[in-house]
């Protein structure tokens, strides 16, 4: 295999927060074991020696939870002496977290910065939107220490980038986060809608995201980010990147804009393997890292079942947006009475790109732009 990409869950949906719309709680929820507790260093191990024995180039370690810092500091110095033991073939690691930042210390700061890892830390726009949302384990708001979070990696330069959910609530005020974050100069933005839970009807919960706001929200946010784009200063936000990118020929690395899913590898602590992290469940489960080879895990026949994509309708198929859109992440897509399937945020596309695309394209097209070929 010439490259891998490994979504590990070292704690499980372990968390030392409570956040009030967590995707991940709902997901373990439908296992018939929940938590799956921590991962043993032989499970680690297993894991990297496989990644890299059958590996050619390239191999990214990327750690999520529930919050995998529980594991504690050991077990990523383990991670990192296990990798330079066992990469024999000389490939290309890539180390990433993604946490939520609360209780970070220098130590740890210091730790990713040494071993160049990329850091997503999980802020949701402003102090009230946050502590709103991101609340610790008796619900007090935890922006604070996030925050603190980030002065500790500007001080020991570690990478990071700054992932923020779009509720119901912050997707209100789009331009306000944006210009916050901006303030604080986080130029790497990832905007995640937030999930409403897996067999639930859409829109129902507190938090859950609308077609029509999230429509709006991502007007609003492409405004205040075209005006920077204009000058030259824009901040990276990962959607209108891989829209820009699509614009200039490039395939999108999002893959919930790829058009079909395509099985990677999500390892939950006890070394069970699922195609994708929106589907850590027991109907998903490809096999064990610790016992099956990365070629039988991609053809078993759970992977092979998970690459069947239901066909879109003929209306989406022969929409002008389709080359953008792609029918969007297979959690989005919602089953028509003929069986085929539709975007849930068809209507939210619509609106952005007849607001949007115009000004994308003139931005893809200019000599000066990153996305530019040639």
């Amino acid at each position: 295999m010439k490259y891998s990409s490994f979504l590990i869950k070292p704690a499980s949906g372990s968390c030392n927060m409570a956040c009030r719309y967590c995707f991940y709680r709902d997901v373990s929820a439908h296992r018939e074991q929940g938590n799956l507790g921590l991962m043993s260093g032989e499970i680690l191990e297993a894991l990297v020696r496989r990644a890299l024995e059958e590996t050619e180039y390239v191999c990214s370690f990327a750690f999520q939870g529930g919050e995998p810092t529980l594991v504690g500091l050991p077990f990523y110095r383990q991670l990192v002496e296990l990798q330079q033991k066992y990469n024999t073939h000389g490939v290309r690691i890539q180390n990433s977290i993604q946490t939520n930042g609360y209780r970070l210390n220098e130590e740890w700061a210091r730790f990713f910065a040494e071993n160049h890892f990329l850091v997503g830390i999980s802020i949701d726009g402003t102090r009230e939107l946050h502590d709103a949302a991101r609340v610790n384990a008796v619900g007090n708001g935890t922006y604070d220490d996030v925050e603190r979070a980030t002065r500790l990696f500007n001080t020991f330069h570690v990478e990071y980038n700054i992932l923020c959910v779009v509720t119901a609530s912050l997707a209100r005020r789009g331009e306000q986060v944006y210009r916050h974050f901006l303030r604080h100069n986080w130029r790497y933005m990832q905007f995640i809608p937030c999930l409403d839970p897996l067999e639930a009807e859409r829109g129902e919960e507190q938090w859950s995201l609308t077609p029509e706001r999230y429509g709006k929200f991502l007007c609003r946010l492409y405004d205040a980010w075209y005006t920077d784009a204009r000058q030259h200063k824009a901040p990276s936000v990962r959607h209108f990147d891989n829209w820009l990118g699509i614009l200039c020929g490039y395939p999108p690395e999002n893959c919930a804009m790829s058009g079909q899913c395509q099985p990677y590898f999500v390892v939950e602590a006890d070394g069970g393997v699922y195609p994708c992290d929106f589907y850590v469940t027991d109907e998903w489960r490809m096999g064990n890292i610790a016992s099956d080879s990365l070629d039988n895990l991609l053809h078993s026949d759970t992977a092979k079942r998970f690459r069947l994509t239901v066909p879109l309708t003929e209306e989406c198929r022969q929409c002008v947006y389709a080359p953008l859109c792609r029918g969007g992440c297979r959690r989005d897509r919602m089953m028509t009475a003929e069986g085929f399937a539709v975007n849930y945020y068809c209507e939210a596309y619509r609106k952005f790109f007849a607001h949007a695309l115009p000004s994308l394209r003139q931005l893809a097209l200019n000599p000066r732009s990153p996305y530019r070929v040639g």
